[in-house]
């Protein structure tokens, strides 16, 4: 069961549904809002993992994660992290993606719902096109979890939110996202059991970092039963 569950040619087809599927709305509705909804973005409604992100914000007293100040969102997608950070409190959001066409939706949905004053959203791979003074109070990246071979090569944008060939995109986040928090900020990555966990710990002893598990939620995903993890990274 759990190699079906990591299975990444099974993501690369749910990938392939979302996209594809005769009624893909350019407007859905979630948790009470309407949010625009681009081709080849990302479709959080379609996918139980975005409601749980959602609730994972939703618990930052609880791990310490500020209500206000600034959040650096990696993988934006639609925008909905970003937008509701906004609107819950942040001062200062900065949303990025690498592709395109899902940093369009998310400036488009900051509009929407009137935070795009305090909301950016940025074409950038992972931190790469970040200004390098820039610093956060929460970095936040809902990943890729999916482990796919080191030599798969994307033949859709949106397959970019579904799996990470070798994991050189984890590797890299672990590394990097600790240097762009503030003192006393914090740097978290949503996981799950769809990803390769063995893997990711070991990629983060190789980066000297360590992975703390700050929430667990267990949901039904279609025929799966999939845990997923706030995990917070930190020094070794």
């Amino acid at each position: 069961m759990r190699a079906a569950v990591q299975d990444y040619t099974r993501s690369l087809e749910r990938s392939e549904r979302a996209r594809t599927r005769a009624d893909r709305p350019s407007v859905f509705t979630l948790r009470g809002r309407e949010w625009d909804l681009l081709d080849e973005v990302f479709a959080p409604n379609y996918a139980p993992s975005s409601g749980v992100s959602l609730e994972f914000l939703g618990c930052f007293e609880e791990v310490q994660l500020p209500r206000r100040g600034s959040l650096l969102e990696i993988g934006s997608g639609t925008g909905v992290v970003a937008v509701m950070a906004a609107l819950m409190g942040c001062d200062r959001v900065v949303a990025s993606d690498i592709n395109p066409q899902a940093v369009r939706n998310t400036a488009r949905n900051a509009r929407r719902h009137g935070v795009d004053d305090r909301l950016r959203a940025v074409y950038s791979d992972l931190f790469a096109a970040l200004p390098p003074h820039e610093r956060f109070d929460l970095v936040f990246w809902h990943s890729n979890y999916v482990l796919a071979p080191a030599d798969y090569r994307y033949r859709t944008a949106q397959e970019c939110a579904y799996v990470d060939p070798g994991y050189e995109a984890h590797r890299r986040y672990l590394a990097e996202a600790p240097r762009w928090t503030t003192p006393g900020g914090s740097a978290y990555l949503h996981f799950s059991s769809r990803g390769d966990l063995d893997v990711l710990y070991g990629l983060a002893e190789e980066t000297g970092r360590k992975l703390l598990t700050r929430r667990r939620r267990e949901i039904q995903d279609g025929p799966d039963t999939v845990e997923h993890l706030l995990l917070q990274v930190v020094a070794a």
